[in-house]
């Protein structure tokens, strides 16, 4: 089922969040003001290799006839997407992603491209969607548009942009690693269930610290299971101590990184949904790092902002 906002009076621009469960579209004016927003489960996973052309349509219903620009950004520009949208090295300038678009084989959208970067060990790292986010935050107030960005979620994000590049960036299997170890290891046959405050509590600060200071992440984790055989820890504190010690270990961790990189680790940019930077921010202060959360919108920002530079809108 398609979530509806007000009607917009005026479309100038449609931008598209695809990613891998749902997907977003937002109808923005020429001034670039995000009018209205649709929404439905019609992520690149879910459609399995459906019609793409069908379900944006869906997506769009009656905006589908309007005669302007969509811009899409995610992973319906990923290989299982509707059309690859191949990966830019960084370091990346974010305002030139707009020249490097593809578009789908009937021209109906175009879509921003990934980043890739490789280590010093030449593994590459990737990111799609997460790009135009940052896009999204250039020219902030806090810190212009050089800064250090989390982007926590499925596969945390964490990056290092100077003067507008991205420069160097680490994925983090943080949020994978938490719902499968809750689900299919021996973590969770002790967890409460029904355990869903998005508040982050004591136990989950007990977590960070436990994570943030643990030599192997293997060792500290087997802790939700011990603390809660001994009756130290609640079954319906066991998920959110596992979440702190799996969210501590991972910025001790990104925190070693960009040391090494040369870059100020004393304060981070948290972009994301608001359960999760609130998990975020809390566990940074914990550990003495400034945390300043981005607009949960920092993806329609960058497309609008990217639509701009194209010339689309």
């Amino acid at each position: 089922m398609i979530a509806e906002g007000r009607e917009p009076s005026t479309v100038a621009f449609i931008a598209v969040d695809w990613g891998t469960t749902s997907a977003r579209a937002y109808a923005v004016d020429a001034g670039g003001r995000t009018t209205a927003m649709r929404q439905a489960p019609l992520g690149v996973q879910q459609l399995k290799g459906a019609d793409f052309a069908h379900a944006l349509d869906r997506l769009l219903g009656d905006w589908a006839a309007l005669p302007v620009p969509r811009f899409a950004a995610g992973m319906i520009g990923s290989r299982q997407g509707w059309v690859e949208a191949p990966y830019v090295d960084c370091p990346a300038r974010l305002d030139t992603l707009a020249r490097h678009v593809t578009w789908t084989p009937g021209r109906e959208l175009a879509i921003v491209p990934g980043l890739i970067y490789r280590d010093e060990q030449g593994v590459p790292d990737v990111m799609r969607g997460e790009e135009t986010q940052l896009a999204g935050m250039l020219g902030d107030a806090k810190g212009g548009d050089s800064f250090v960005a989390v982007m926590p979620g499925t596969h945390s994000k964490w990056v290092c942009v100077e003067g507008g590049f991205v420069t160097e960036f680490q994925t983090y299997m943080t949020g994978e690693a938490f719902a499968v170890m809750l689900e299919h290891s021996i973590l969770g046959r002790l967890a409460a269930r029904d355990a869903g405050d998005v508040r982050p509590g004591p136990a989950f600060s007990a977590g960070v610290a436990h994570g943030g200071t643990a030599l192997s992440l293997l060792h500290s984790m087997f802790g939700a299971r011990t603390l809660a055989l001994t009756g130290d820890l609640a079954a319906s504190d066991v998920a959110d101590w596992l979440s702190g010690c799996l969210i501590g270990n991972e910025i001790a961790a990104a925190r070693r990184w960009i040391s090494q990189r040369g870059a100020a680790a004393g304060e981070v940019r948290v972009i994301g949904g608001n359960a999760l930077v609130a998990r975020y921010t809390s566990a940074l202060s914990s550990q003495g790092v400034r945390a300043h959360p981005g607009p949960e919108d920092a993806v329609v920002r960058g497309l609008i902002h990217l639509g701009r530079q194209a010339g689309l809108l």
